[in-house]
């Protein structure tokens, strides 16, 4: 089975700790992914969505359940798929690098398909799907208060 490769990219204006922010915290991904809803299954051992958490994306027909693989505030944000799709050994990694006065993110996401057969769609299909998710990303960060310099979410609380 020949093993499936996505790359993505794309700029943010804001900084990278802002885009990472969003990426790790689940609840905000159906605002900018074009996912459905999330769910968090099981949170990290700090209570959170860090390393170990399983985070549950649901969008019909699919429920993904990923588990965090890698969390590097600011830099990098890595998670694998457990169960939903027709592949295996899904890892994408998230990387964030400062870019001038913003953020560029790269997306890369390797995976196998069940049926070697259905890889070219998967690729194709997931290629469009991860490019709106790092575009969405981008913009959404860019938005968010803090990229602006305005007090981050839930500051003076």
């Amino acid at each position: 089975m020949r093993v499936q490769d996505i790359d993505v990219t794309a700029r943010s204006r804001a900084d990278a700790d802002v885009v990472y922010r969003l990426l790790v915290d689940g609840a905000t991904w159906p605002t900018w992914s074009g996912l459905g809803s999330f769910a968090l299954e099981r949170a990290d051992a700090a209570g959170g969505e860090g390393v170990g958490a399983i985070r549950v994306f649901r969008t019909w027909p699919f429920t993904n359940r990923e588990e965090v693989a890698e969390a590097v505030p600011g830099r990098r944000f890595s998670y694998r798929l457990l169960s939903g799709m027709a592949l295996v050994n899904y890892r994408a990694d998230v990387d964030l690098t400062p870019d001038g006065d913003g953020t560029l993110i790269r997306w890369h996401s390797t995976f196998t398909a069940k049926r070697p057969w259905m890889g070219g769609f998967y690729r194709g299909f997931l290629g469009s799907f991860i490019k709106g998710c790092a575009s969405g990303l981008a913009e959404a960060a860019a938005k968010d208060p803090a990229a602006r310099g305005g007090a981050p979410a839930g500051a003076g609380e």
